[in-house]
């Protein structure tokens, strides 16, 4: 299934090279699927409406020369190839793409694929090896599935949204569409999945691999299933700390900024009591162990702010670190580009692009040892700007016949 080596892209490179993956859909969690694949080396051939394009080339407020600056790090190392997918030429133009794929990843309100007669049915006859990753709202399935779904949906009813925020207080999002990406992460692991199967553990055949926002949600809602179904509890919003464990919290500095402090195991809580030269405090009885502490949380919280709020935060971070306290400072994305940590990790990359000249994008997480990523490209600027390679090169369509697809508004 994977492609073979002398007809790879070169400029691809990781574990994923010779994976090819084509993208149907839209906006955030479905793109963000294949952004994870196209990060690891991955062939992804985004395909677009014409015309439109994907939606995600113009979010965000903030701009550059009036282009969207999320845009080429969400779709780096992709290809964009356009098809109208309500007219069956479009359709074909997929049906053949999908001949030499090992993937396709969509994310289409459900039934959508199988009213253009591209469903897993249909295309598991033309290949039956091919990876489908279906992103939604609600799953396939179930008496949600029609409903039309985005991240703060799937947030709220997953879970995520409620236990967010302040007691008494309306529940806040993330400053990130967070369920989307969750999502797309959950999908890149199950198309991963699917293909060992096939390919390592002799499965031989494709699967259809469903990820939903809502799921992808409360699947992070850590133990609250078990303790509401056995105790009776619901957990609630708990702030800037979590509910019944200290010390794990931010704490104000004398600069006016805030720092974590999660010193919640006894060991830990030791050699802080020993930075703040109160080593008596892990013997008292109201914070001597885990369950001590959760109990009287308020007060310990208090009595460690008053101490964090005479020194600055350098200062601070410096001393807890080097007693082995876990700490750290809230930054901005502006530390985060100062950062010597982030740029010795190379998680913030410097790339030269024709349009954008030298920015600043993300690196790639997690650091594989044996098999290094790069940034090949940033998000293509142009809709369609490879229609020739894709559809010349890999579909043999020839000049003649890519301007008839052109003029038909097929492409």
């Amino acid at each position: 299934m994977p492609i073979p080596t002398d007809e790879r892209d070169p400029k691809l490179k990781g574990p994923l090279a010779g994976v090819r993956v084509i993208e149907l859909g839209q906006l955030l969690a479905g793109p963000f699927t294949t952004t994870r694949l196209a990060d690891f080396g991955a062939e992804v051939i985004k395909v677009e409406t014409p015309g439109a394009g994907d939606p995600m080339r113009e979010w965000g407020h903030h701009r550059y020369q009036d282009k969207c600056l999320w845009w080429p790090i969400l779709a780096r190392n992709k290809k964009s190839v356009t098809a109208n997918l309500k007219e069956a030429e479009g359709q074909d133009l997929v049906r053949n793409l999908v001949r030499g794929a090992d993937v396709l990843v969509e994310n289409f309100r459900p039934g959508t694929m199988e009213k253009w007669g591209l469903g897993p049915d249909d295309l598991h006859k033309i290949n039956p090896g091919l990876v489908i990753a279906r992103v939604s709202g609600f799953g396939q399935t179930g008496p949600y599935s029609d409903r039309p779904g985005f991240a703060s949906v799937g947030e709220a009813m997953g879970g995520l949204r409620y236990i967010n925020g302040f007691p008494n207080q309306p529940p806040p999002r993330t400053g990130i569409s967070l369920g989307d990406m969750l999502t797309g992460m959950f999908a890149a692991q199950g198309v991963l999945m699917a293909i060992y199967w096939r390919d390592a553990l002799g499965g031989g055949k494709g699967q259809v691999v469903d990820a939903s926002i809502l799921e992808s949600c409360f699947s992070f809602m850590e133990g609250s299933i078990a303790e509401y179904d056995k105790l009776g509890v619901i957990r609630e919003p708990s702030g800037t700390g979590l509910a019944n464990v200290s010390p794990s919290n931010i704490f104000p500095t004398k600069d006016d900024k805030w720092l974590i402090i999660a010193a919640n195991i006894d060991g830990m809580f030791r050699r802080l009591c020993e930075a703040m030269g109160r080593p008596e405090l892990a013997e008292d009885p109201r914070y001597v162990d885990h369950k001590a502490r959760g109990n009287n949380a308020a007060e310990l919280d208090g009595l460690i702010g008053e101490w964090t709020k005479t020194m600055d935060i350098k200062d601070l971070d410096e001393l807890l670190d080097k007693h082995g306290v876990v700490t750290g400072p809230i930054y901005t994305i502006a530390d985060i580009a100062a950062d010597p940590h982030f740029k010795d990790r190379d998680m913030v990359r410097r790339v030269s692009d024709d349009f954008f000249g030298d920015m600043a994008v993300p690196g790639f997480a997690p650091v594989l040892s044996e098999t290094a990523s790069d940034i090949a490209w940033l998000g293509p600027p142009e809709i369609g700007s490879h229609n020739k390679e894709i559809y010349g090169g890999l579909l043999g369509l020839d000049d003649a016949e890519l301007k008839r697809l052109k003029d038909a508004g097929i492409i």
